[in-house]
């Protein structure tokens, strides 16, 4: 168990609500493997019907379902797949994908907001006409973009991206770990922002709250291929009905508060901000995620997120930049706490 008073460091480490508990004691189960699991099946037609798709695969993980995407459109080996530099499939999943599927990636460095705009991905789509050796098979993108600090994709950018690759006859995968922290910005539900790719994931188990799973969202036609490979990846988890019940709840009532996470986080932001002044770009917080530059203000990173944790707030770092993620664990106390560890902090500094 967590020793923090203040667990920041993911909102994946959130715990089941009662009512999940209730719910998943009671479900009703199958057998995944044999696709006969009632709950499961449920939970996979209303996340479908939540963004706008025909078929969902429900498996444990993001990385799985991201896995399963790309399979999808891609070729086999000797063939590529296009993404900025930096998201999740082409960092930490990038041992992942050559492992089991032998996919190697066409990247470009998006710059500081995470991610490609049309130019972009016409130079990263642009047929190798020279050379004839590489082939293009997919074009992956993120929303909201994590490694970016959280901050969403606008629609139109996505739209013109889109036509790039309609344009150049190249598929597109949406990481949409967080696509409902993108829609809880108030700029487009996450049927509108599916609706613009082929496949895309998401993440139940992040801030919707559930405590295990994600799904796979896209046609029809290509629902017996995901669950092929589901199988094959170690995904048919018997009677996932137990942890699908809770899935239910987190897809029904997780959209709804995602706003407060990110009220919490625009608090954090701020008071961090006028805690270590030139520590953090308030532009970036857009959703739940805030990125402290602490080295930039003399401050060690590796050093600093051990004096929170002994101060019993619980952070973790990305990109050279200390990270925290506001979830639904995490209230008004829990953010009042966090600044007064990072005030405990600057005055030992002598700030």
């Amino acid at each position: 168990m967590s020793s923090f008073r203040v667990d920041l460091r993911s909102d994946t480490v959130t715990k089941p609500s009662e009512a999940m508990r209730r719910a998943m004691a009671e479900a009703e189960v199958g057998d995944d493997w044999y696709d006969d699991d009632p709950t499961v099946n449920l939970l996979q037609e209303r996340c479908a019907e939540a963004v706008g798709k025909e078929a969902s695969a429900f498996v444990p993980t993001g990385t799985m379902a991201n896995q399963i995407g790309l399979r999808l459109h891609f070729e086999g080996p000797g063939h590529l797949v296009a993404a900025a530099a930096g998201l999740h499939v082409t960092s930490v999943e990038v041992m992942t994908a050559a492992a089991l599927a032998g996919i190697a990636y066409r990247t470009i460095d998006p710059g500081p907001r995470g991610w490609i705009d049309a130019e972009q991905a016409a130079q990263l789509l642009e047929p190798d006409e020279f050379y004839d050796v590489e082939v293009i098979d997919l074009l992956s993108v993120e929303n909201t973009v994590g490694g970016a600090g959280g901050r969403v994709m606008p629609i139109d950018e996505l739209r013109a991206v889109r036509k790039v690759a309609n344009d150049a006859g190249v598929p597109i995968h949406l990481d949409g770990a967080r696509i409902f922290n993108a829609a809880a910005t108030g700029q487009n539900d996450a049927a509108e922002i599916a609706a613009e790719v082929d496949t895309v994931m998401f993440c139940l188990s992040k801030g919707l709250g559930a405590p295990i799973g994600s799904v796979l969202c896209g046609p029809a036609d290509m629902a017996r291929e995901a669950r092929r490979l589901k199988i094959l990846y170690g995904g048919a988890w018997r009677q996932a009905g137990i942890v699908a019940a809770a899935g239910l709840i987190a897809l029904e009532e997780g959209p709804k508060r995602l706003h407060e996470d990110h009220e919490r986080a625009r608090h954090l932001a701020e008071g961090v901000a006028e805690t270590l002044p030139g520590s953090v770009d308030l532009e970036q917080v857009e959703t739940n995620m805030v990125f402290v530059d602490t080295e930039a203000v003399g401050m060690p990173m590796l050093e600093t997120i051990e004096r929170l944790a002994a101060l019993g707030v619980g952070v973790t770092h990305s990109g050279g930049q200390i990270r925290m993620v506001t979830h639904l664990d995490i209230d008004d106390t829990g953010v009042a706490v966090a600044l007064d560890a990072w005030r405990a902090l600057a005055s030992e500094r002598g700030r």
